[in-house]
């Protein structure tokens, strides 16, 4: 009964995402992998760092799928001035009726179910990093006091690729803590074409929630439960330990990777894999769904020397070519 029970909750779960995905695909068009890879980036339990140029709905993107999954959201836009407290929230002293006083903590919009980190290499160090105990611990501490996020938490945060003035690069520390780094592009004529008459007219689409946060949470459990092959495993860590330049490495590695992925790297390829496949009804993932997420789970986790750079190789070139070798 129990075994019925497990593929019932799998068969449910994966229609709600199939709707999910059908009707974000009518509000933001010509981005199937971008829906495809921050649905499965919260089925996983993780958090999304979307970067794109202005114009590509992002920020549709999050709020559409805050309303299709009936989450809490908040959206902070993070500049130069944003403070900590902005974020966390922060203690204010009052006084009572009575003449005493004490502190009482006000929460940030840090504290709701999805939140839209928007331009967050815009914010200094001090502020990004705010998000640090949160995306890993979901808790906060301030003042010395711990404050539990709700649950779900995720963060969806976004970052503009093209203006680089005024912006402070994410630490190595945050950026291993976003389970995947999806690069949104423009999306084909025919897409756009189909945009322009959708959004131009008199009415627009919207979309309706076809889940809740409890359905969420059992994704995630879903996940978790979900099997994995040993063959699968094998690829993934040969994968993320070839990009590692290491004394045994590959010399061409050895010669252009600066530092290379953790072991959050395999974590995230497991989780990710397993999350893509409840997403498209299979009860496995395949070496394909590695392939599909390897430059997700590794271009933010890495980076390439100047030798590299100097050479014209990119970041997502050079994932392609640790494929090639490793799987």
């Amino acid at each position: 009964m129990t075994e019925i029970n497990a593929v019932r909750d799998f068969d449910e779960t994966s229609q709600n995402f199939s709707l999910a995905r059908e009707a974000l695909g009518k509000v933001v068009f010509g981005q199937t992998d971008v829906i495809d890879l921050t649905l499965a980036t919260l089925a996983a339990g993780g958090h999304g760092l979307l970067v794109g140029a202005p114009g590509l709905a992002k920020t549709l993107l999050v709020t559409s799928i805050a309303e299709l999954m009936g989450l809490s959201a908040k959206r902070v836009q993070f500049t130069p001035d944003l403070m900590p407290g902005d974020v966390l929230g922060s203690e204010v002293l009052e006084e009572t009726t009575n003449g005493k006083r004490a502190f009482r903590f006000i929460p940030g919009p840090v504290f709701c179910q999805l939140l839209m980190a928007d331009e967050i290499n815009r914010a200094s160090p001090r502020t990004q990093s705010a998000l640090l105990q949160a995306m890993q611990e979901l808790h906060v501490t301030v003042a010395g006091e711990r404050h539990d996020l709700p649950a779900p938490f995720h963060v969806l945060a976004t970052q503009n690729p093209i203006e680089q003035e005024g912006t402070y690069p994410l630490p190595e520390a945050q950026l291993d803590r976003f389970l995947l780094q999806i690069n949104v592009g423009y999306p084909p004529k025919e897409d756009e074409l189909r945009m322009l008459a959708a959004t131009t007219g008199v009415s627009e689409n919207h979309v309706e929630p076809v889940m809740d946060a409890a359905n969420l949470l059992r994704a995630q459990k879903i996940v978790r439960s979900m099997p994995i092959g040993e063959h699968i495993v094998d690829s993934i860590l040969r994968l993320v330990r070839s990009a590692r330049p290491e004394p045994d490495a590959d010399e061409r590695v050895k010669a252009f990777v600066a530092w290379g992925p953790g072991p959050r790297a395999s974590q995230a390829f497991s989780l990710a894999a397993r999350a893509i496949a409840l997403i498209d009804g299979r009860h496995a993932p395949s070496i394909d769904d590695v392939h599909t997420l390897a430059g997700p789970v590794l271009r933010h986790r890495m980076a390439l020397n100047y030798a590299a750079r100097s050479e014209g190789v990119s970041i997502d070139s050079f994932v392609e070519e640790l494929v090639a070798k490793a799987l």
